[in-house]
Protein backbone atom coordinates (compact mmCIF):
# COMPACT_ATOMS: atom_id res chain seq x y z
CA UNK A 1 0.00 0.00 0.00
CA UNK A 2 1.49 3.33 -0.69
CA UNK A 3 0.84 6.71 0.48
CA UNK A 4 2.20 10.16 -0.87
CA UNK A 5 2.71 13.94 0.02
CA UNK A 6 4.10 16.90 -0.84
CA UNK A 7 6.70 18.92 1.50
CA UNK A 8 6.24 22.23 1.37
CA UNK A 9 8.78 24.13 3.86
CA UNK A 10 11.20 26.27 2.70
CA UNK A 11 13.48 24.58 5.40
CA UNK A 12 15.27 20.95 5.23
CA UNK A 13 14.12 18.34 7.85
CA UNK A 14 14.71 14.75 7.53
CA UNK A 15 12.17 11.98 6.17
CA UNK A 16 12.04 10.34 9.42
CA UNK A 17 10.94 13.61 11.21
CA UNK A 18 8.57 14.25 8.60
CA UNK A 19 7.13 10.84 8.60
CA UNK A 20 6.53 11.37 11.93
CA UNK A 21 4.24 14.43 11.71
CA UNK A 22 1.97 11.87 9.38
CA UNK A 23 1.61 9.28 11.81
CA UNK A 24 4.26 6.76 11.39
CA UNK A 25 5.33 5.52 14.63
CA UNK A 26 8.97 4.07 14.75
CA UNK A 27 7.74 0.18 14.38
CA UNK A 28 5.77 1.19 11.69
CA UNK A 29 8.96 2.77 9.66
CA UNK A 30 11.03 -0.07 11.03
CA UNK A 31 8.65 -2.59 9.13
CA UNK A 32 8.96 -0.66 6.01
CA UNK A 33 12.55 -0.52 6.19
CA UNK A 34 13.10 -3.97 7.18
CA UNK A 35 10.34 -6.00 5.81
CA UNK A 36 9.43 -5.06 2.00
CA UNK A 37 8.68 -1.37 2.40
CA UNK A 38 10.39 1.59 0.28
CA UNK A 39 10.60 5.16 1.10
CA UNK A 40 11.14 7.39 -2.21
CA UNK A 41 11.31 11.26 -2.72
CA UNK A 42 10.80 12.32 -6.47
CA UNK A 43 10.50 8.23 -7.18
CA UNK A 44 13.84 7.74 -6.11
CA UNK A 45 15.00 5.71 -3.27
CA UNK A 46 16.10 6.73 0.21
CA UNK A 47 17.38 6.45 3.67
CA UNK A 48 15.14 8.25 6.55
CA UNK A 49 18.19 10.83 7.05
CA UNK A 50 17.81 11.82 3.74
CA UNK A 51 17.07 16.21 3.67
CA UNK A 52 14.17 17.24 2.11
CA UNK A 53 13.60 20.36 0.02
CA UNK A 54 10.30 22.57 -0.57
CA UNK A 55 7.94 20.71 -3.34
CA UNK A 56 9.51 17.24 -2.97
CA UNK A 57 7.25 14.91 -3.02
CA UNK A 58 7.90 11.33 -0.25
CA UNK A 59 6.30 8.39 -0.96
CA UNK A 60 6.00 5.51 0.94
CA UNK A 61 5.27 1.53 0.47
CA UNK A 62 4.13 -0.01 3.57
CA UNK A 63 4.61 -4.10 3.31
CA UNK A 64 1.35 -6.33 3.56
CA UNK A 65 0.53 -7.63 6.82
CA UNK A 66 0.76 -11.35 7.40
CA UNK A 67 -2.51 -12.68 9.19
CA UNK A 68 -2.00 -13.67 12.81
CA UNK A 69 -2.41 -17.59 12.68
CA UNK A 70 -4.39 -16.83 16.54
CA UNK A 71 -7.07 -15.22 14.94
CA UNK A 72 -8.80 -18.19 13.33
CA UNK A 73 -11.30 -17.38 10.38
CA UNK A 74 -15.09 -18.03 10.75
CA UNK A 75 -17.44 -18.22 7.96
CA UNK A 76 -20.27 -16.50 9.78
CA UNK A 77 -21.42 -13.51 7.91
CA UNK A 78 -21.37 -9.82 9.27
CA UNK A 79 -23.44 -6.85 9.07
CA UNK A 80 -21.17 -4.16 7.55
CA UNK A 81 -22.54 -0.43 7.96
CA UNK A 82 -19.18 1.46 6.15
CA UNK A 83 -16.48 0.00 4.40
CA UNK A 84 -13.50 1.33 2.12
CA UNK A 85 -9.89 0.45 1.85
CA UNK A 86 -8.86 1.88 5.12
CA UNK A 87 -11.91 1.30 7.30
CA UNK A 88 -14.63 -1.46 8.21
CA UNK A 89 -17.80 -0.31 10.16
CA UNK A 90 -19.95 -3.22 11.86
CA UNK A 91 -23.24 -3.87 13.63
CA UNK A 92 -21.88 -6.28 16.34
CA UNK A 93 -24.98 -8.53 17.63
CA UNK A 94 -25.74 -9.29 21.48
CA UNK A 95 -23.63 -12.37 22.63
CA UNK A 96 -20.74 -11.81 20.56
CA UNK A 97 -17.32 -11.18 22.33
CA UNK A 98 -15.24 -8.68 20.29
CA UNK A 99 -11.72 -10.38 20.36
CA UNK A 100 -10.81 -14.24 20.96
CA UNK A 101 -10.35 -15.16 24.86
CA UNK A 102 -10.02 -18.68 26.25
CA UNK A 103 -13.84 -18.44 27.40
CA UNK A 104 -14.63 -17.72 23.74
CA UNK A 105 -12.23 -18.52 21.29
CA UNK A 106 -13.73 -18.52 18.12
CA UNK A 107 -17.13 -17.25 16.71
CA UNK A 108 -15.81 -13.08 18.23
CA UNK A 109 -16.24 -10.24 15.71
CA UNK A 110 -12.06 -10.40 15.80
CA UNK A 111 -12.85 -14.23 13.92
CA UNK A 112 -15.59 -13.04 11.66
CA UNK A 113 -13.63 -10.05 10.19
CA UNK A 114 -11.02 -12.41 9.73
CA UNK A 115 -13.36 -14.78 7.82
CA UNK A 116 -14.92 -12.01 5.97
CA UNK A 117 -11.15 -10.51 4.79
CA UNK A 118 -9.95 -14.10 3.96
CA UNK A 119 -12.91 -14.34 1.40
CA UNK A 120 -12.50 -11.16 0.24
CA UNK A 121 -8.81 -12.00 -0.71
CA UNK A 122 -7.57 -8.71 1.18
CA UNK A 123 -3.47 -8.68 1.03
CA UNK A 124 -4.12 -7.39 4.73
CA UNK A 125 -5.50 -9.74 7.37
CA UNK A 126 -3.96 -8.45 10.71
CA UNK A 127 -7.55 -7.53 12.83
CA UNK A 128 -6.92 -4.04 13.94
CA UNK A 129 -9.87 -2.94 16.23
CA UNK A 130 -10.12 0.84 17.04
CA UNK A 131 -13.57 0.40 19.61
CA UNK A 132 -14.71 -2.70 20.95
CA UNK A 133 -18.22 -3.54 22.59
CA UNK A 134 -18.91 -5.83 25.77
CA UNK A 135 -20.05 -9.30 25.16
CA UNK A 136 -23.86 -8.36 25.21
CA UNK A 137 -23.75 -4.58 24.05
CA UNK A 138 -25.24 -4.10 20.32
CA UNK A 139 -24.24 -1.76 17.28
CA UNK A 140 -21.10 -0.11 15.79
CA UNK A 141 -17.78 -1.22 15.68
CA UNK A 142 -14.44 0.05 14.34
CA UNK A 143 -11.87 -1.84 12.86
CA UNK A 144 -8.49 -0.52 10.57
CA UNK A 145 -7.99 -2.21 7.39
CA UNK A 146 -3.96 -1.99 8.04
CA UNK A 147 -1.47 -0.61 10.79
CA UNK A 148 -1.12 2.97 9.26
CA UNK A 149 -4.96 3.65 9.60
CA UNK A 150 -4.99 1.75 13.00
CA UNK A 151 -2.04 4.07 14.27
CA UNK A 152 -4.06 7.04 12.94
CA UNK A 153 -7.47 5.90 14.66
CA UNK A 154 -5.25 5.47 17.91
CA UNK A 155 -4.27 9.35 17.55
CA UNK A 156 -7.88 10.87 17.46
CA UNK A 157 -8.55 7.98 20.13
CA UNK A 158 -6.03 9.80 22.51
CA UNK A 159 -7.65 12.97 22.07
CA UNK A 160 -10.89 12.18 22.43
CA UNK A 161 -12.14 12.76 18.62
CA UNK A 162 -14.05 10.05 18.09
CA UNK A 163 -17.46 10.28 19.24
CA UNK A 164 -19.60 7.23 20.01
CA UNK A 165 -23.23 7.55 21.34
CA UNK A 166 -25.47 4.90 22.63
CA UNK A 167 -28.86 4.18 23.55
CA UNK A 168 -29.60 2.63 27.07
CA UNK A 169 -32.90 1.19 28.75
CA UNK A 170 -32.62 1.83 32.15
CA UNK A 171 -34.76 0.30 35.60
CA UNK A 172 -37.39 3.00 36.49
CA UNK A 173 -37.97 6.63 35.98
CA UNK A 174 -34.70 8.61 36.30
CA UNK A 175 -36.20 11.40 38.60
CA UNK A 176 -33.39 13.78 37.34
CA UNK A 177 -33.13 16.37 34.87
CA UNK A 178 -33.52 15.67 31.15
CA UNK A 179 -30.06 16.08 30.90
CA UNK A 180 -26.98 15.48 33.39
CA UNK A 181 -23.64 13.80 33.90
CA UNK A 182 -22.36 11.00 36.16
CA UNK A 183 -19.49 11.51 37.30
CA UNK A 184 -17.71 8.66 39.45
CA UNK A 185 -14.74 7.41 39.38
CA UNK A 186 -14.14 3.35 38.81
CA UNK A 187 -12.48 0.71 40.08
CA UNK A 188 -11.85 -3.09 40.64
CA UNK A 189 -14.38 -4.44 42.79
CA UNK A 190 -12.51 -6.32 45.33
CA UNK A 191 -13.76 -10.11 44.90
CA UNK A 192 -13.92 -10.33 40.99
CA UNK A 193 -11.88 -9.56 37.95
CA UNK A 194 -15.02 -9.15 35.64
CA UNK A 195 -17.31 -6.42 37.67
CA UNK A 196 -16.42 -2.68 38.46
CA UNK A 197 -17.45 -0.47 41.04
CA UNK A 198 -17.93 3.41 41.80
CA UNK A 199 -15.42 4.13 44.35
CA UNK A 200 -12.91 6.92 45.00
CA UNK A 201 -10.15 4.56 44.73
CA UNK A 202 -10.63 4.27 41.17
CA UNK A 203 -9.84 6.19 37.97
CA UNK A 204 -11.83 9.27 36.55
CA UNK A 205 -15.27 8.78 34.38
CA UNK A 206 -17.48 10.71 32.77
CA UNK A 207 -21.14 9.70 31.18
CA UNK A 208 -23.73 11.85 29.71
CA UNK A 209 -26.89 11.42 29.02
CA UNK A 210 -30.47 13.05 27.85
CA UNK A 211 -33.31 11.28 28.96
CA UNK A 212 -35.70 10.50 25.65
CA UNK A 213 -38.63 8.20 26.83
CA UNK A 214 -39.81 7.61 30.24
CA UNK A 215 -41.77 4.88 30.85
CA UNK A 216 -43.22 3.30 34.43
CA UNK A 217 -40.53 0.56 34.26
CA UNK A 218 -37.65 2.06 32.45
CA UNK A 219 -36.38 5.08 30.88
CA UNK A 220 -34.68 5.37 27.89
CA UNK A 221 -31.53 7.17 27.74
CA UNK A 222 -28.99 8.73 25.04
CA UNK A 223 -25.26 8.25 26.35
CA UNK A 224 -22.05 9.47 25.44
CA UNK A 225 -19.10 8.44 27.18
CA UNK A 226 -15.82 11.33 27.78
CA UNK A 227 -13.91 8.93 28.96
CA UNK A 228 -13.45 5.01 28.25
CA UNK A 229 -13.43 2.92 31.53
CA UNK A 230 -14.49 -1.03 32.06
CA UNK A 231 -18.26 -1.24 32.02
CA UNK A 232 -18.52 2.52 32.16
CA UNK A 233 -22.01 2.61 31.89
CA UNK A 234 -23.07 -0.23 33.44
CA UNK A 235 -21.10 0.69 36.32
CA UNK A 236 -22.46 4.68 36.40
CA UNK A 237 -26.19 3.86 35.83
CA UNK A 238 -26.07 1.23 38.75
CA UNK A 239 -24.46 3.11 40.83
CA UNK A 240 -27.41 6.42 40.57
CA UNK A 241 -29.46 2.99 40.77
CA UNK A 242 -30.73 2.99 37.52
CA UNK A 243 -28.86 -0.29 36.09
CA UNK A 244 -29.26 -1.25 32.76
CA UNK A 245 -32.49 -3.55 31.79
CA UNK A 246 -31.38 -7.11 31.62
CA UNK A 247 -27.79 -6.63 32.84
CA UNK A 248 -28.19 -8.97 35.74
CA UNK A 249 -24.29 -8.88 36.76
CA UNK A 250 -25.39 -4.90 37.87
CA UNK A 251 -29.04 -5.25 39.32
CA UNK A 252 -30.90 -4.72 36.17
CA UNK A 253 -33.67 -7.15 35.57
CA UNK A 254 -34.63 -9.82 32.49
CA UNK A 255 -38.01 -9.79 30.32
CA UNK A 256 -39.44 -10.96 27.80
CA UNK A 257 -37.84 -9.15 25.42
CA UNK A 258 -34.75 -7.84 26.54
CA UNK A 259 -32.44 -10.94 28.44
CA UNK A 260 -28.82 -8.97 28.30
CA UNK A 261 -27.90 -5.14 28.42
CA UNK A 262 -30.07 -3.24 26.92
CA UNK A 263 -27.31 -0.56 25.30
CA UNK A 264 -26.51 -0.13 21.98
CA UNK A 265 -23.85 1.67 19.97
CA UNK A 266 -25.72 4.01 18.22
CA UNK A 267 -23.82 6.75 16.43
CA UNK A 268 -19.93 6.72 15.78
CA UNK A 269 -18.04 9.97 13.91
CA UNK A 270 -14.75 10.18 13.16
CA UNK A 271 -12.24 11.69 10.88
CA UNK A 272 -11.26 10.29 8.30
CA UNK A 273 -7.50 10.76 7.67
CA UNK A 274 -6.78 9.59 4.00
CA UNK A 275 -9.92 11.34 2.62
CA UNK A 276 -9.94 14.20 5.09
CA UNK A 277 -14.38 13.67 5.72
CA UNK A 278 -15.70 13.61 8.54
CA UNK A 279 -17.61 10.22 8.97
CA UNK A 280 -21.14 9.91 10.50
CA UNK A 281 -22.79 6.85 10.98
CA UNK A 282 -26.21 5.79 12.53
CA UNK A 283 -28.15 3.03 13.18
CA UNK A 284 -31.78 2.49 14.34
CA UNK A 285 -32.62 0.52 17.66
CA UNK A 286 -31.41 -3.15 18.00
CA UNK A 287 -35.08 -5.67 17.67
CA UNK A 288 -35.12 -6.57 21.31
CA UNK A 289 -35.29 -2.94 22.38
CA UNK A 290 -37.53 -1.72 20.03
CA UNK A 291 -39.76 -4.35 20.66
CA UNK A 292 -39.81 -3.45 24.38
CA UNK A 293 -40.44 -0.01 23.21
CA UNK A 294 -43.21 -0.28 20.90
CA UNK A 295 -44.82 -3.00 23.46
CA UNK A 296 -44.85 -0.51 26.39
CA UNK A 297 -45.50 2.42 23.87
CA UNK A 298 -49.01 0.84 23.47
CA UNK A 299 -49.37 -0.20 27.11
CA UNK A 300 -49.72 3.81 27.65
CA UNK A 301 -51.82 4.34 24.47
CA UNK A 302 -54.22 2.11 26.31
CA UNK A 303 -54.10 3.36 29.56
Amino acid sequence: MKFSWTYDLPTSLQVKSFLKTKGISRSLLAKIKFHGGKIEVNETEVTVRYLLKDKDTVQITIPDEAPHETTIPVDIPIDIVYEDEHYLVVNKPYGVASVPSQVHPEGTMANRVKGYYVRQGYANQVIHIVTRLDRDTTGLMLFAKHGYAHALMDIQLRAKEIEKKYIALIMGQLKKADHGFIDAPIARTTDSIITRRAHSSGKEALTEYWVKESFPEATLVDIQLHTGRTHQIRVHFAHIGHPLMGDDLYGGSKNNWVVRQALHCRALKFFHPFTNEKISLKLENPKDMAQWLHQHKQQEINR
